[in-house]
C-alpha cells in the first residue's frame, strides 16, 4: 500500500503543477488582448504641430541642400534659377532679385560665397506658416564659424514664402 501512495503523489503533484500552470496561461491570454486593445488617449495638439514643422523643415532641408550643390558646380544657373522656381514663392523670388541687386550677393544664402555646410532646425508654427532655421557653416572643420537664417514656409504650398537674417 506504501508502494501505491508514493506512485500516486507524484502523480498528483504533477497533475496540481499542470492545473496551475494551465491557469496562469489562461489568465496571460486573457491579459494580453486587453491591454492590446485598451483605449489609447489622443495625442496633443502640439506633436502634430512638431510633426507639421519638421515635415516643412525636411523641405527646406532638401531646398538648402540641392541649392548649394547646383551654386556650387560648375554651369549649374539653371538649375539653381529652376531650384528657386520650384521651392520659392514668387513673391519671394522677386523680393530676392530686388535684394540680389542691392547687396550684390545671393538672396538665399545672403552671402557671396558657397558655405561648406548647413543644417535645418525646425521651428514654431502658426498662422498658416512655419519657421525654420538655417545655420550655414563657414571655413574650415577646425575654425567653423556659423551664420543663422530664418526661413518661413507657408503649409498650404509647402513653399519658401520668407529668408530672413
Amino acid at each position: 500500500m506504501t508502494r501505491l501512495r508514493t506512485t500516486r503523489q507524484p502523480r498528483g503533484r504533477r497533475i496540481i503543477g499542470r492545473t496551475l500552470l494551465v491557469s496562469a496561461l489562461l489568465t496571460a491570454v486573457a491579459a494580453v488582448p486587453a491591454a492590446a486593445s485598451a483605449p489609447r488617449s489622443a495625442p496633443a495638439a502640439a506633436p502634430v504641430r512638431d510633426e507639421v514643422a519638421a515635415s516643412e523643415a525636411q523641405q527646406v532641408a532638401h531646398f538648402y541642400g540641392a541649392y548649394l550643390d547646383a551654386v556650387a558646380a560648375e554651369g549649374g544657373g539653371a538649375l539653381s534659377t529652376a531650384l528657386r522656381g520650384f521651392y520659392l514663392t514668387p513673391a519671394l523670388r522677386a523680393e530676392l532679385r530686388d535684394w540680389e541687386a542691392a547687396n550684390h550677393a545671393d538672396g538665399v544664402l545672403r552671402a557671396q560665397n558657397i558655405p561648406a555646410g548647413f543644417r535645418v532646425t525646425a521651428g514654431d508654427s502658426g498662422a498658416g506658416h512655419t519657421w525654420s532655421t538655417v545655420r550655414l557653416t563657414w571655413g574650415s572643420a577646425a575654425h567653423p564659424s556659423y551664420t543663422y537664417l530664418k526661413v518661413r514656409s507657408d503649409l498650404a504650398t509647402g513653399k519658401i514664402s520668407g529668408i530672413r537674417e
